[in-house]
Parts: structure tokens; sequence; C-alpha cells
């Protein structure tokens, strides 16, 4: 969870980050997940990605799905103050329709994981 001045308020979110000059998407995950969580993956999946906003800009989000985390920390930026939480995927669907998650991005990952079938907590 994480405040978004944007919005005034905590968002309930995926770990998400941008890619640094020359770095490959991967490693974008590895380092986002130990600045924001303070895990790192054995594995990492990629479930595909989608287009933020088409016809305003280019953005392209990257979806993968990280698991067999280990404790790992990296230093977070200064403007991150993340609280992490753990829900089951079995409370997804329920989260998402109430508004409690409710930002695109988590939205398009969490339903591209459900929809796959993938497991995870």
């Amino acid at each position: 969870r994480q405040y978004r001045k944007a919005v005034g308020k905590h968002l309930l979110e995926i770990p998400a980050g941008s890619i640094d000059d020359g770095e490959q998407p991967i490693a974008a995950v590895r380092r986002e997940l130990q600045e924001e969580i303070g895990y790192l993956p054995n594995k990492i999946d990629k479930l595909g990605g989608f287009y933020s906003t088409p016809g305003y800009c280019s953005e392209y989000l990257h979806l993968y799905m990280a698991s067999y985390l280990i404790p790992s920390r990296l230093e977070a930026e200064d403007t991150e103050d993340i609280k992490v939480e753990r829900v089951p995927l079995s409370r997804i669907p329920d989260m998402i329709a109430s508004g409690e998650i409710c930002d695109a991005k988590s939205i398009a990952g969490l339903f591209r994981v459900i929809s796959l079938g993938l497991k995870g907590s």
C-alpha cells in the first residue's frame, strides 16, 4: 500500500517501477521487488503486457509473476513509503469489485494471473 499524491490517498497496488536506461525488463523486476517489498524472486514468469493509454502515449507495461521469494532488501527511493500487504489470490476479485484495488496496472496484472489459472499468494 502506497500513498499516491495525485489521488490523495493510499492505494493497494502490485509492485511496479521504471526500467532504467540500458536495463532489461527482467532486471528491473528484480530491482523493484527488492526496493519495494524486500524480496528477491528465484523464478520470474513473463505474463505479457499492455499499453497504458495508447491514445495518449506509448507507455508499455510489462507483466511478470515472481515466485519463490527470498528476503533481500535494497534501499528504496526517498519518495517511496510502501507498506507490504499479503493478500490471498482468492480475495482479489472482491477487492477489485469493491474498489479497494483501483489502479489499472494492478487490475490488469492480477486478472492476467487469475485468467491464466496461476497460483500465488
